[in-house]
């Protein structure tokens, strides 16, 4: 594929829901050319009609891919999966693929958007209590769930969309303090994961826009 046909990942390097999309990237070998959105600097880079013309939602992911511009980061992945099917991300067998797609937005929709850098400005000084018990909260019905689907990974022993969307919130999770140790399946799952490549080349301390004081 030729540079200028790459796709084209606007990103963060903290973005739990860009680091999923980076995640399938990695594991199904597509070079991409990043794009750099700092949600921070200059009031947000996001917020700028720019990038409003990418993502009228002024969030990241957004994926300039096959011409067309596709936000949200399930969205995202599913489109990869459809298009670039190996290695799959979905499982084949109907069941499993209905629990990979449950754990995704168990994660992507029940726990993550409650503690995004929008939600958590509302809250001023409690902002870190109010991160914590949404993420404890959503931990304590997902390590219920994954008691009973997991082998290696979430689901199974094969890496699957769920484990795309687990190891960012883990990562958010440090971030906000979050007690672990009443989660061992979780935390079992998250180090696993973390020993594979694309986990690693994805990971927030080694992308492009990571500060220099949070490099690896």
């Amino acid at each position: 594929m030729e540079a200028s046909k790459k796709p084209v990942l606007y990103t963060y390097f903290r973005s739990s829901c860009t680091w999923r999309v980076r995640i399938a990237l990695a594991l199904k070998g597509i070079a991409y050319d990043s794009a750099p959105v700092n949600l921070v600097k200059d009031g947000g880079q996001q917020m700028t009609p720019e990038y409003q013309a990418v993502n009228p939602m002024q969030q990241v992911p957004a994926l300039k891919i096959d011409g067309i511009t596709l936000s949200q980061s399930i969205a995202i992945i599913e489109y990869l999966e459809e298009t670039r099917p190996k290695p799959s991300l979905l499982p084949q067998d109907p069941k499993k693929r209905a629990l990979v797609r449950m754990i995704s937005e168990h994660i992507a929709s029940g726990i993550q958007p409650l503690q995004n850098l929008t939600v958590l400005e509302q809250f001023g000084e409690k902002k870190q209590d109010w991160a914590k018990n949404c993420i404890s909260r959503g931990f304590k019905a997902l390590e219920q769930i994954l008691h009973e689907t997991a082998g290696r990974y979430c689901v199974g022993d094969e890496v699957t969309m769920a484990d795309l969307c687990l190891v960012p919130q883990v990562f958010n999770a440090g971030r906000f303090k979050v007690d672990l140790t009443p989660f061992p399946t979780i935390n079992r799952i998250n180090k696993a994961l973390l020993e594979l490549e694309a986990f690693q080349t994805s990971h927030p301390s080694r992308q492009p826009d990571t500060p220099s004081e949070l490099r690896v």
